[in-house]
Order: structure tokens, then sequence, then C-alpha cells
């Protein structure tokens, strides 16, 4: 049985998002090399060194001025040897230049990148060359050194870790060649500029994938068979038997047949799930190595894998002062594909998000029950932060579940014993934030929402588990 569930986990880890991988993988970018520069060639370091050992007649010549002739004579070879040396050398418009991408780029996943030039001509060549990639790909311009023989392609990988989400523009690849002379040197660009999206981490969605497969509803959905007694979706009708709830008696039935008959439920499928994302001012703050936001898309990607695969339609609304992406609930591998390239075009503002925006915005998209994800952040006023406001305005038509992304710093404050006056305030301080946080999520639960606050880095974790029970309880 347990080899039977890891093994459905990894066949569906690699059909999910992850699986739509070739899709998603930016497209190799070819082009042909043209001159860097007006001229476009220049010396390499030998023909420098052999002028220099040209320079061994200058002290013969204090006593023979005749030598003066013979170094002539000989950086008249040295020049010769260059000429010929560049005329070997293939001209740029016959090298190809390709850059192709080895996988999905996704934030703060490594991936390789992979240059290589075409070389048609009859002599081999050695390239240095400079993948122009921007900061978000890699901090640093990549430098490649390796070899093309003749009439074949060489090639030279090298590693990227996006940190940062969204579009961004990859530029031109530069090549510096030579030939094994090393005498003369050309100089050229390839026009190989692309624009490359960064999507959420994939990885962290397919962990809780495989999490989900293992658990007992997705095990038994992927068996095809129907969880009775729990949710209030109706599935058949039997005799009644001891321990039903009289609730479930159909009387009709009943009627009809003379003894008492039962109506059968399964958990709901095809209920709407709406993950509402913040990308206002407070998800700017960074936890470790990441943006809140960044933690809160990866949260987003990972519940809507979750419930999709559990049979539910899923809808996205991310807003700031306005609304940045809604997609309308729906369900299969396309809408998840939308969903991903959504999350991925997500960018935080600078400025206060309009949260009562946000929650007519879905109040009037959405006119039937449905559970509402929050994945938001809470303002440390005196006043009642509109996004509460908000998600009181909907928990009496929608099921809430209100998760903020907490603070691990201010934790870790509040629980410290001060040893001095300074660390006494901060402490005072950080307790009155702890408690005023958890009286406004009070106020939420007393409304009848769910509410959490978690570590960022466990939010994933914590979300997909507060789906799961909420699916198993009915509270839908």
């Amino acid at each position: 049985m347990a080899h039977t569930i890891e093994s459905s986990a990894r066949t569906v880890a690699r059909d999910a998002v992850a699986g739509d991988a070739p899709r998603l993988i930016p497209p190799a970018r070819e082009a042909g090399a043209r001159p860097a520069r007006r001229l476009g060639f220049g010396f390499g370091r030998r023909f420098f060194l052999l002028l220099a050992i040209g320079l061994v007649w200058i002290g013969p010549a204090w006593f023979e001025p005749r030598f003066l002739a013979a170094m002539g004579v000989w950086d008249l070879l040295v020049m010769a040897a260059w000429a010929y040396d560049l005329a070997l050398l293939p001209r740029p418009h016959q090298l190809l230049v390709r850059r192709v991408w080895s996988a999905p780029v996704g934030l703060s996943m490594d991936a390789q990148v992979r240059v290589e030039v075409k070389n048609p001509s009859g002599i081999g060549i050695h390239i240095e060359a400079i993948d122009d990639v921007p900061p978000a790909l890699r901090r640093e311009p990549a430098e490649l050194s390796f070899p093309a023989a003749a009439g074949r392609t060489g090639e030279a990988t090298y590693p990227i870790r996006p940190v940062r989400r969204g579009d961004c523009a990859a530029g031109e690849v530069y090549l510096r060649y030579q030939s094994v002379l090393h005498l003369a040197e050309r100089w050229a660009v390839a026009d190989v500029r692309q624009t490359v999206r960064v999507y959420p981490n994939f990885e962290e969605a397919r962990r809780h994938t495989i999490y989900l497969i293992r658990s007992r509803q997705i095990e038994l959905e992927k068996r095809r068979q129907r969880l009775r007694g729990q949710g209030r979706e109706f599935e058949s009708l039997r005799e009644y038997r001891d321990g039903d709830e009289w609730r479930d008696i159909c009387w009709s039935a009943t009627a009809r047949r003379g003894k008492l008959i039962t109506r059968i439920f399964q958990i709901e499928r095809s209920q709407a799930v709406w993950i509402v994302l913040d990308a206002g001012r407070l998800l700017r703050a960074r936890v470790r190595d990441m943006h809140k936001l960044d933690y809160a898309v990866n949260t987003a990607l990972s519940l809507a894998q979750v419930a999709l695969y559990s049979g539910d339609r899923v809808g996205l609304l991310a807003y700031g002062r306005r609304i940045q992406q809604r997609l309308a609930p729906a369900r299969g591998a396309w809408h998840l594909r939308e969903m991903v390239e959504r999350l991925a075009l997500v960018q935080s503002e600078g400025v206060e998000a309009d949260h009562l925006r946000a929650a007519r915005t879905l109040m009037a998209a959405q006119k039937s029950r449905s559970l509402v994800v929050w994945l938001t952040d809470l303002a440390e006023t005196s006043a009642m932060p509109d996004v509460i406001e908000g998600a009181l305005h909907m928990t009496g038509k929608h099921l809430v579940l209100f998760a903020a992304l907490g603070q691990p710093e201010l934790g870790r404050l509040a629980a410290e014993r001060p040893e001095d006056v300074e660390g006494m305030y901060s402490n005072v301080a950080a307790l009155e934030v702890v408690h005023r946080r958890e009286l406004l999520l009070r106020q939420l639960r007393e409304r009848g929402a769910l509410t959490l606050e978690m570590d960022p880095g466990r939010l994933s974790t914590a979300v997909v588990n507060h789906y799961l029970d909420i699916k198993e309880r009915s509270l839908l």
C-alpha cells in the first residue's frame, strides 16, 4: 500500500504544475552574430608577447644600429602572422548563437542555461562569451569560455537562481573568439534578446501535492471511491441503520417503500474556492531571503493545485490599490496553467492596498456561497484595519479563511525576557502588537471566520491543512 501511494504521488507530482514544464520553459532563442564594433577585431595576448620578445634587439642596437632593422623585420613578421590569423578566423556573420533554457524559471529554483555557438568554418576557435542576463535571474553576468571545433557547435552552461517573479528581459550574447594561434581575435554580438517569465516556486507546490495524495481524501478519490457519511452532497439511498441521523431520512422514499430510507452523502465537489491575494505595502516586508508576497504567492499556488485535484473550482483575486489579477473559478489543467501565469505577474505595491474594493469585487463576482482564502497581513494601527472590515463584510455569505503572515522576529521579541530598560520597552511594544493582532483575529472568529497567523515559511502547509479540514468537516 505504501509503495502504491508513493508511486501515485510521484506520478501526479510529475503531471502537475511541474509536469507542464515543456510549455513553461522559455523558448530557445537563436540569431546570427554581427560585428560588435565598427572594426570588430583586435589583437590577442600572444601577439603582444611576440612583440615584447622583439624588444631583445634593443640591447645589441646600442652597439650596432643595424640591429634596429632586425627588430623592425621581426615586428613585420609578427604583424604578417597576425593578419594571416585574422584572415583565418570566421567572420561574425558566419556564427550562429543560440540560448537554450533547460527548465521552467521559478522563484528560488536552480536552473541551467546553455549557450551554443555553431562554427561552420574550417578552423577551430576558442570562444569567450558574456550572456547579458538580468539581476533578477543572476547577480552577475554569465562569463563563459569554451571551444568550438571546425564545423561543429561549441557550448557551455551556467546556473541561474531567480530572486524576483514576473517578466524580465534577457539581453544579448557578446563573443570574443580566437584561433589556436591566439594572435588575432574578433568581437561579435548576437541579438538573442527575449522576455523571460519567472514563475512561483514549483517545488513547494509539488511537495504539497505529494502530501495530499498520501492523505486519505485524495487516496480515495484517485481510486474513485466516495467518502460516505461526510459532506452534504447527495450520493445514494439505502435502508435506515442504527446510528444514522434522523435529518437524513428521505420521507418520500420511506412512504413509497414502507420502511425507513436514509440519504447517503459524500464530500462536496466542484465547490468554489477563491484565493484573495493582498499585494500591498505590508507584503513587501522581507522574511529571510524572500518578500512576504512571494511566500503568499507560493501558498496560493499550492492551495490552487490541491483544490483542483480535489475537484473544486478555484478562482484568483490579486489586488493592491487596483485589481491586478482576476480569474473566475474553474477546473482543469488549462486553468491551473492560467493560474500559474497570473500568479507570476502579481507584484507588490508601495502603498496600502484597497481591501474594501477587493471585498466588493469578490462579492459582486461570486453570488453563491464559497470558500474565501484571504492571504494578507495586519497593520499595527489603533483603528480597525480595512482588511478586517472587508473580511467581516464577507463572513455573512461566504466561509472566510483569513491567513495572516506573521513576523518571526516579533514573536521572538515578545517571548524574550528583557535584561535592561531598552529590552523591556522593546518587549512591551512587541507584546502590545501581538495582543492587538490577536484581538483583531478574535473579532473575525466571533463572526464565523476561520483565522490563522503563521510564520511565512510554514504558511503553505498550514493553509493546505485548513483546506483539507474544511472539506472533511463539510464546513462549506
